[in-house]
């Protein structure tokens, strides 16, 4: 038993090999998600598609709890700067640079929307972000309202963007990073294959504290060995 995990085990020539067979960096950009309001991610209880400034009334229900902010490096807002907030955020649609982003909201099928009755509640987003366009790497990030945690719905979004972003943007590295008290968004890092690389110990300053960072990642090997 002990031999055969050791074995198991990569060692550096071995982690080396599989990098160079990865090829050079091949990031797919510029992508412009708003091709996903037409063709948005579908999922068994969900729909991802891009966030609009509509959304404003959706999202600020959970952008105003006490216990969303205190894991996200969000100020408390009011509603006016809440809705702008949610605007500047729906703005961001293009990827082609470090540090451009997209935000998906995350719809619940057959639940009303909060702010027009006609269309489903945006219990959540999903951020995608390039980290380094030079070394093919993107960074995810989430947030669910506290209502509707619990029922996998994190789960199945994040599979489904994760999925998505491999397969569509071709990424070396997809990773995420998050406040290193925050045990529930730790364990949906783990559920969609990501390990825990690093803590950077006091790496911000937020309402009033120093807070540690945990990240976490998987590689695209990784991520299509694990699928067959």
């Amino acid at each position: 038993m002990h031999e055969n995990s050791t074995a198991a085990k990569p060692t550096p020539a071995d982690r080396a090999a599989a990098a160079a067979a990865d090829g050079p960096p091949a990031l797919r950009v510029p992508f412009d998600a708003t091709v996903l309001t037409e063709s948005p991610i579908s999922t068994e209880r969900l729909v991802l598609r891009p966030l609009e400034a509509s959304d404003a009334p959706d999202v600020f229900e959970y952008q105003r709890i006490p216990e969303v902010l205190r894991y996200l490096p969000w100020p408390e807002r009011d509603r006016a700067q809440g809705y702008a907030h949610t605007a500047t955020r729906a703005a961001g649609r293009v990827l082609a640079a470090d540090g451009d982003f997209f935000v998906l909201a995350v719809t619940l099928l057959g639940t009303p929307s909060t702010g027009n009755g006609a269309s489903d509640r945006v219990i959540g987003d999903m951020m995608v972000r390039v980290s380094s366009l030079a070394h093919a790497q993107l960074e995810l990030g989430w947030v669910v309202h506290p209502d509707f945690q619990g029922r996998g719905y994190a789960r199945e979004a994040g599979l489904a963007v994760r999925d998505f972003v491999f397969e569509t943007l071709d990424p070396h590295r997809v990773q995420a990073f998050l406040d290193a008290r925050n045990g529930s968004s730790a364990a949906l890092c783990e559920r969609l294959g990501m390990r825990r690389e690093a803590t950077i110990l006091e790496e911000q300053y937020n309402d009033g504290e120093w807070q540690d960072t945990a990240v976490y990642g998987v590689l695209r090997r990784e991520w299509a060995a694990a699928r067959g």
